[in-house]
């Protein structure tokens, strides 16, 4: 008995969405440094509220404030028409969200500008709002399926357009860093790829509160000590700012008690 054959499935736009970002990202010569962090503490301040905000709220949070310091973090490399650096003056997080959307799960990206100035509650209900409202009142996600549709040269194009013309709108279009986890579903990932200068990224947490975290790194605009130095500052405010804002929520609540 012969094997039947398969089937041939054309790409949706969101397929093509990620084709088009690996294409690109697959250029750069990027490389991971991870760094042991200890989270009891804020597992335990965090078990204590009501509403609980979510790991990435928090991480993405902590790297902007490090990133606000950091003026290397804020950098991209620019290739046309020479070789250079741009900077840009404020955080812009690019957060990597699935949805659901025509019968098949996608990835879209959500921006959150000046994380680093904005409360986790603020954080979260924006986070929230790109998990939950239909994709297509979505601005974002909206442009991007946009952009999905067209013919593959035009889509490369405008990619290429929006990487290496203009430092400004690059960091306005694509955002200043990423954030890309699926740790709630129990795994990691070792190296994920994105065009943007650094991405964070984080395992599971474990019950004694340790977990890894990543800054995969553009080598073309920065070297590995400025990454690792990057990843100590950003334990440190996860140890003081951070858990200072959730132990500050805890008292109201108890309060009200």
């Amino acid at each position: 008995m012969h094997d039947r054959p398969g089937k041939t499935l054309a790409l949706s736009p969101s397929r093509r969405i990620i084709a088009d970002l690996v294409h690109f990202a697959k250029k750069m010569p990027t490389v991971p440094v991870e760094r042991v962090m200890n989270v009891a503490p804020l597992c335990d301040a965090r078990n204590r509220l009501a509403v609980r905000p979510s790991w990435c709220a928090i991480f993405t949070k902590a790297y902007a404030f490090v990133a606000a310091q950091r003026p290397v973090l804020r950098r991209a490399y620019l290739p046309f028409p020479w070789p250079r650096l741009y900077e840009h003056p404020i955080n812009i997080a690019s957060v990597a969200i699935e949805r659901e959307y025509q019968g098949e799960h996608c990835v879209f990206f959500a921006h959150l500008r000046s994380p680093e100035q904005q409360n986790l509650e603020q954080l979260d209900a924006h986070l929230r709002r790109f998990k939950e409202e239909p994709v297509e009142s979505i601005g974002l996600f909206r442009r991007a399926l946009t952009v999905g549709r067209l013919p593959l040269p035009l889509r490369r194009l405008l990619w290429w357009i929006g990487l290496n013309s203009s430092g400004f709108k690059r960091a306005r279009r694509m955002g200043t860093f990423g954030v890309s986890v699926y740790s709630s579903l129990g795994a990691e990932s070792l190296h994920p790829l994105s065009p943007l200068t650094t991405t964070l990224n984080y395992g599971v947490i474990q019950p004694d509160g340790l977990v890894r975290v990543r800054l995969i790194y553009d080598h073309r605009v920065m070297d590995g000590a400025d990454v690792a130095r990057a990843l100590a500052e950003m334990e440190r405010v996860l140890h003081s700012q951070i858990l200072a804002e959730l132990r500050q929520a805890v008292r109201p609540l108890r309060e009200a008690g």
